[in-house]
């Protein structure tokens, strides 16, 4: 891994491919875990969490269903502040064990608006897995219960996070370089 350049911004190596996939493979024991004899529904929330909830989906040894929900708060390098809804949901979540699959947690702004959405849908349980998350940006209240790795308020890019689109394709994440 070395410095990259996307959309005129130089980005550093932050986490390797190695180090995403142990997080992964821990996050995923501790699902088959949990969830053993129940069957699951994961919400996979688009665009970020595609990489993450593919790549998590193929460790789960349970029985698991998955479905895609496009929420956006983001444009350029900065939270805009509102919650978009792009594509909505289409599966009942009446008693069933729900596991909403995320990226990134910074703010908590997306969760914080999409999951009262949830619980009015009465689901047996309700939990979060993110592979990233920000605490020292959170601003609303969350307990994440599956979490790859806590990281600094910084601007990351790649597996599955962009910057204005680009840079999702990428296997490694990077940190933006002279950010703040």
């Amino acid at each position: 891994m070395s410095v990259i350049q996307v959309n005129g911004k130089k980005f550093q190596p932050y986490l390797t491919v190695a180090d995403i996939d142990k997080q992964i493979k821990r996050l995923g024991a501790e699902i088959n875990k949990d969830y053993q004899g129940k069957r699951p529904l994961f919400i996979a929330i688009l665009n970020g969490s595609f990489m993450f909830a593919s790549d998590l989906f193929k460790e789960l040894e349970i029985d698991a269903e998955i479905c895609f929900i496009k929420l956006a708060s983001y444009k350029g390098t900065r939270s805009t502040g509102h919650v978009v809804t792009s594509i909505g949901l289409d599966v009942s979540l009446k008693d069933k064990h729900v596991v909403v699959i995320e990226d990134i947690v910074d703010t908590g702004k997306t969760l914080s608006e999409f999951l009262p959405q949830l619980v009015d849908n009465h689901p047996a349980s309700l939990k979060i897995a993110a592979l990233l998350h920000k605490p020292d940006a959170l601003a609303y209240p969350l307990t994440i219960d599956y979490l790859g790795f806590s990281v600094p308020n910084k601007f990351l890019l790649g597996y599955g996070l962009d910057f204005d689109g680009l840079g999702r394709n990428l296997k490694e994440i990077y940190q933006l370089v002279g950010e703040e």
